[in-house]
């Protein structure tokens, strides 16, 4: 097994505390957004044998195992994450496996450069994703039912919000949340960008259900995602609670420290609070206008001690075990790759010794992985 040194991504958005925290060293003053834990060639963790991703390029089936050499390719096919957020993430969608296959077949027959910010596609996989908090997280997942998106809208008090909130009202529900979407993204930028001054003032003289947009909107000035932001479901997580994140559901992060794990893709399409390209036509393509139960996730206890946070796909599983203190030992050795992370404490991992918070191992499948001390570990793997 390889314990893994990780890159730190310093997006924008990132928190300048969080991670440094979690890892117990003083912080840089700089955001740190996500810490990279896996084979993705834009960052891959490093091992004593070299790059994660040249250690499975150079033997994927012993590394990985057969059966997941064969279901998912040569490749680990997850990407795991800690995830700091200081300010909201862009709004954004990610498409099926059809849909991505389409797309990056369209952009490479046009010859759209890979690396072109108008890119929509960097790759044929789908993105399903699902965030766990470490702290209180809050986040954006999925429609509101429009009527309640009507009575959000309406309870500010702007005119010009009126013909967003009528039509709401109106239409039966892909109808409305497509047409007021639409209009939305289309508007008249000049306009728009008054309406969300609007906006803006009215939610924070009015704050309550209204403070958390009020903090969108003074990240992003006159963006049309703020008002895009409020057909969508507001979620707080509490600790060790998470979201699935699906094909096609609009979601956004606001605030908060996670552990995120997602196939091993980098395809957004995103609806606003950004000021990266916005596709309009091809985000409506493939957002789903249905308004959906955010559906917060509590992990599932096995008798084993096992925590599993179950979610519909196989390219990854997620998992946690939470070390009492009095030695608590388990076996973990399985036919797949893993990936365990600790978050508190620490936690003896096998041959590759103490593991604090922050601090990862690579698990080769097959490898024995015996893990025992006082702590927390999340174990990311795949279903074959």
């Amino acid at each position: 097994m390889d314990r893994l040194t990780n890159t730190i991504r310093p997006y924008a958005w990132g928190s300048t505390t969080a991670i440094a925290e979690l890892i117990g060293v003083e912080p840089t003053g700089e955001p740190q957004a996500e810490m990279w834990m896996g084979a993705h060639p834009g960052a891959p963790s490093r091992t004593g044998r070299g790059p994660l991703n040249e250690v499975i390029d150079e033997d994927p089936e012993r590394e990985l195992g057969r059966a997941a050499a064969a279901k998912f390719g040569p490749r680990l096919p997850f990407l795991l994450k800690i995830l700091a957020a200081g300010a909201p993430l862009s709004l954004q969608v990610h498409p099926d496996l059809e849909q991505a296959k389409e797309g990056y077949q369209d952009e490479e027959r046009r010859g759209v450069p890979v690396d072109a910010p108008h890119r929509n596609y960097k790759d044929a996989n789908h993105k399903p994703e699902l965030i766990c908090a470490l702290t209180e997280f809050d986040g954006l997942c999925g429609f509101r039912p429009p009527v309640e998106a009507a009575e959000l809208l309406a309870g500010l008090g702007v005119d010009s919000l009126k013909p967003y909130a009528d039509l709401l009202h109106a239409k039966p529900e892909e109808a409305a949340l497509r047409e007021v979407l639409t209009a939305v993204l289309s508007a008249d930028p000049e306009q728009m960008a008054a309406t969300v001054t609007e906006v803006t003032a009215a939610a924070e003289r009015l704050g309550g259900d209204y403070a958390p947009y009020a903090g969108i909107a003074h990240h992003y000035p006159g963006d049309p995602g703020v008002i895009a932001a409020m057909l969508l479901n507001y979620v707080q997580l509490q600790p060790g609670e998470a979201l699935f994140l699906g094909a096609g559901v609009p979601h956004a992060y606001l605030d908060g420290l996670g552990v995120e794990i997602m196939a091993n893709s980098d395809n957004v399409l995103r609806c606003g609070l950004t000021p990266k390209h916005v596709d309009v036509p091809e985000l409506l393509r493939i957002v789903r206008f249905e308004a959906t139960d955010p559906g917060v996730l509590r992990p599932e206890a096995s008798p084993d001690g096992e925590e599993v946070y179950d979610t519909p796909i196989d390219e990854f599983r997620l998992s946690r075990f939470v070390l009492p203190e009095g030695g608590a030992r388990h076996d973990l050795t399985a036919g797949t790759p893993q990936i365990l992370l600790c978050v508190a404490g620490s936690v003896r991992v096998g041959d590759a010794g103490q593991v604090g918070p922050g601090e990862s191992v690579f698990v080769p499948a097959g490898e024995k992985a015996e893990v025992s001390g006082v702590g927390t570990l999340f174990r990311a793997t795949v279903v074959a």
